[in-house]
């Protein structure tokens, strides 16, 4: 709830700060005393429109701090500060400040953090809730006459939710499907092609390197061919140097026991011969591996140029064609396949549909119930605030299936009609804003809504009534105040005011060419002079402040 108000140049206001509490505060005062003026300072902490208008003249800025307090932040309170980044600890008030220059431009704070005006206005209806003259917010506003039907008739909302969830996924996994299968058909026939060229070619994992390894070999033989055939030449025959040299070996071995330089002699021509043969091996090995086949040649560029042009076409490596295929192989029966998994995935999403049907339609049910209780209970309360010829009704509309959504197949607008035989019309189409205000009480009464703004704020709700009417709004505004915890109402109303917990006396004095306005809390006594002023005039009489004892102590 509000708990303190601090503004500081504000119009008329130039030092003020106000300390609330629960229960139904009233604000009083005479015609033109700066009622308007504490509503337009709350405004700026609610987001709206900084106006260079409102800073007090001769000052060059201006400034308005209000404080919160919660048992447990709301959550949506508490959501949209995290989103903001912004920090409040636990138990700790939501103190929220905005500053504005008599130059244009304003700055805003939330607990001493940087924020932004645009969260200032999405924290407003979780905090103040204000029904006035101009009132475009709360009740009147049509987009929160759902919520406040399903509170009071007891909407299984939740599973109404989980409901239209699983159907917006069943139906999300069959789009999905559809699409994949139907790109699939776009590329089937090209799919198929290309399939059949890589099943032609039939592409194995590590063949390309095997073939670029054996065509650099053979490469290699055609460069090398012409000195090996000369080399073979020189190993080959009778005549060879390895021949000679086994001859030698022969006819050394018959004389070498004669000396020791034969002997060795003899094991250095061994020696030769053994690593003569071994070269003529290798030789022979080297020849045989760098065979030059010019067929065989051709055959592996020829192999290489097809699979480097087929890795190419696909943008990927060679060795991945084999993986390639058997992903198209795999595209291909899903194809095939997806026929029964459109079935499968389309059976679901109809039976989620059903459940969120017969989800709704039970919410249906229990709406159209809930407003007929409700319509009733507003109507009880209409004859005592003098709108006893004005009408009520809760009107569900049937939406088209695509507007259906978590919350159901219905739109719930609160209507009214004014006199007998007028047309039902939303209820911000009435005429006045007293006669409105009037209806947001009957309806919030109605409703004993919880949940809502931390405060509510009822602008002149007794605007050109009094009497038996006026006391009826008091009894009500204090009623409501007990069930919501703050309400404060800006009132004209002597029997309103006798009404309140809390009793604020808004002055304007001036000062030369100076002029300012004052808020002052006023005690037993102060509130007595008060309201026999309301019931008197400028001069207040006896009798006026005997009437006024009379509703102080009547309630």
């Amino acid at each position: 709830m509000l708990t303190r108000l601090s503004i500081r140049n504000i119009v008329l206001i130039e030092a003020l700060d106000l300390d609330f509490a629960r229960g139904l505060g009233v604000l009083t005062g005479e015609t033109g005393a700066g009622k308007s003026i504490l509503l337009d300072a709350l405004g700026l902490i609610l987001g709206d429109r900084a106006e260079t208008s409102l800073v007090r003249s001769g000052e060059d800025k201006a400034s308005v701090i209000a404080s919160f307090e919660f048992a447990a932040l709301p959550p949506a309170i508490a959501a949209a500060l995290d989103d903001a980044d912004i920090t409040i600890e636990p138990g700790e008030p939501l103190m929220i400040r905005r500053q504005v220059k008599a130059d244009g431009g304003s700055k805003a704070f939330i607990n001493d953090q940087p924020a932004s005006v645009a969260l200032l206005r999405e924290l407003a209806p979780a905090l103040v809730e204000l029904h006035g003259q101009h009132d475009d917010r709360g009740l009147v506003n049509p987009r929160g006459h759902r919520a406040l039907l399903d509170r009071y008739a007891g909407t299984e909302v939740a599973g109404l939710e989980r409901a239209y969830a699983d159907w917006a996924r069943a139906e999300a996994q069959l789009a999905q499907a559809r699409d994949a299968v139907e790109q699939a058909r776009t590329d089937q026939d090209l799919l198929i092609a290309h399939l059949a060229e890589l099943s032609a070619l039939e592409p194995q994992a590590g063949e390309e390197e095997r073939l670029a390894l054996a065509r650099a070999d053979m490469q290699k033989g055609e460069k090398l061919s012409g000195d090996l055939d000369a080399l073979r030449h020189l190993w080959d025959g009778s005549d060879s140097p390895l021949a000679s040299l086994r001859v030698a070996a022969r006819k050394l071995d018959r004389i070498a026991d004669q000396h020791p330089l034969l002997a060795e002699a003899l094991a250095a021509l061994d020696r030769a011969v053994i690593e003569a043969s071994e070269a003529e091996d290798k030789l022979r090995s080297a020849a045989e591996a760098l065979v030059h086949d010019p067929l065989e040649l051709e055959r592996a560029e020829t192999r290489l140029f097809e699979l480097r042009a087929a890795a190419r076409k696909h943008r990927c490596e060679v060795d991945h064609l084999p993986e390639l295929a058997r992903t198209m192989r795999s595209r291909l029966d899903a194809i095939e396949g997806g026929e029964a998994q459109l079935d499968a995935l389309e059976a679901a999403a109809r039976e989620a549909r059903a459940a969120y049907v017969a989800m709704a339609e039970q919410a249906r049910t229990v709406r159209t119930a809930g407003a007929a209780r409700l319509d009733a209970a507003v109507a009880a309360e209409l004859a005592p605030l003098k709108l006893d010829a004005a009408r009520f009704r809760t009107q569900l509309t049937p939406l088209p299936e695509d507007r259906w959504n978590a919350h159901g197949m219905d739109a719930a607008e609160f209507l009214i009609a004014t006199n007998p035989g007028a047309p039902f019309a939303p209820l911000g189409k009435i005429a006045s804003g007293g006669e409105l205000s009037r209806f947001i009480l009957a309806l919030k009464v109605a409703l004993a809504e919880k949940g809502g703004a931390a405060t509510i704020i009822f602008d002149e709700i007794d605007r050109g009534v009094g009497g038996a009417v006026a006391s009826a709004i008091g009894e009500r505004l204090a009623r409501l105040a007990a069930n919501e915890g703050q309400l404060l109402a800006v009132t004209h109303s002597p029997q309103v005011a006798a009404r309140g917990s809390q009793h604020y006396f808004i002055a304007k004095a001036s000062s030369g060419t100076v002029t300012r306005t004052s808020v002052v809390l006023l005690d037993h006594a102060g509130r007595q002079e008060e309201i026999a002023r309301m019931l008197s005039g400028a001069e207040v009489t006896p009798e006026a402040r005997a009437q006024a004892d009379r509703l102080l102590e009547g309630v």
